[in-house]
């Protein structure tokens, strides 16, 4: 709980510099402070929680468990997106384009936000768990699916039809996965821990103790001011009369009551009576319910290339952020209690 508020320093600090330096600039900075944190404390991170644990028949089952649950996320996202497809009779371009967005925009902030778990020892392995999974959804999965619509869409135009993700996000999922078979393995035949290591231990737990502190400041800097006004939230909820631009804010609508709203319910509908059966473990439901209502991730914005919305994309990043964050705030806590 100690760590959230580092949020509210990222968007404070953030709106400070940007006087000086242009918001801008800011944000491309960020952009490579978010890599910085994905590849060299994310990992890492990850590989101290895996080393410190025995995974066994429990963790092989919840990672079961934790791909079920993406899948009927990204399902839900696709069979609301056909709907809506539907009933706002979306053709050719604009249908795929909408179809993109919508199934994008379903990826959570997992690595950033929902890393606040880590730091709650119950919590901490089907937490970093839930993070590895979601990473191979999030950079593999998706833009695999994505990369072959692109190419449908430009097989009878002369462009460029490759793969346009970048290499060092393509590598991502498998990266983040050796640091977990490595601890993994590591721990399993030799029985290590990183109290093991002595000092260099000591410095590995203050190194990726960081980590969340330093993911939770990236959200915070991700948010735009300019997206706070009356007037946008007017255009979010769909009361503003004068409102030129209907079909984004109809998007960015559709996305946020997906996000917010139906996938969360559909989570707690099918895993409280697990819970209350015995079949999903007191330490698992939490983690679930917690990560069904996660802000969508900036990271979507990496896959614009794909063809993918970019103004929805950036302004259901901002809205799910500010609604979501205090929902998961209390979340955490009022789980934590019971």
């Amino acid at each position: 709980m100690y760590t959230l508020p580092w949020i509210l320093v990222g968007f404070i600090l953030t709106i400070i510099i940007s006087k000086f330096i242009g918001r801008e600039k800011i944000d491309k900075i960020m952009k490579k402070i978010g890599l910085i944190i994905l590849y060299f404390f994310v990992p890492l991170l990850i590989f101290r929680i895996f080393l410190n644990t025995t995974f066994g028949s429990e963790e092989i089952k919840f990672s079961i468990i934790v791909t079920i649950i993406i899948f009927i996320m990204y399902i839900t996202a696709f069979m609301y997106a056909i709907f809506q497809i539907k009933k706002q009779k979306m053709k050719g371009k604009k249908r795929n384009l909408y179809l993109k967005t919508l199934l994008t925009n379903q990826g959570r902030s997992s690595a950033f936000i929902g890393g606040a778990m880590l730091a709650i020892k119950q919590w901490a392995l089907p937490a970093a768990i839930f993070m590895a999974i979601v990473g191979i959804a999030l950079f593999a999965v998706i833009p695999a699916i994505l990369s072959y619509m692109h190419k449908k869409e430009t097989k009878n135009e002369k462009t460029e039809t490759k793969n346009p993700l970048p290499w060092f996000l393509k590598i991502y999922p498998w990266y983040l996965i050796a640091f977990v078979v490595t601890a993994i393995t590591i721990h399993g035949y030799t029985g290590i821990t990183t109290e093991d290591f002595g000092d260099f231990g000591l410095i590995l737990k203050f190194y990726t103790a960081i980590t969340i502190p330093a993911a939770l400041y990236y959200v915070g800097a991700g948010i735009h001011p300019t997206d706070l006004k009356k007037s946008e939230l007017k255009k979010l909820i769909g009361i503003d009369k004068k409102n030129v631009d209907s079909d984004h804010w109809q998007w960015v609508r559709n996305a946020f009551v997906l996000t917010v709203i139906i996938t969360p319910l559909i989570i707690v509908a099918v895993f409280t009576p697990l819970l209350l059966l015995g079949t999903i473990s007191e330490a698992w439901y939490p983690v679930i319910i917690i990560n069904a209502v996660l802000p969508v991730t900036s990271t979507n914005m990496f896959l614009l290339p794909y063809g993918i919305d970019k103004k929805t994309t950036a302004h259901i990043v901002t809205w799910t952020t500010l609604i979501c964050v205090p929902i998961v705030v209390f979340l955490i806590y009022f789980f934590t209690l019971v």
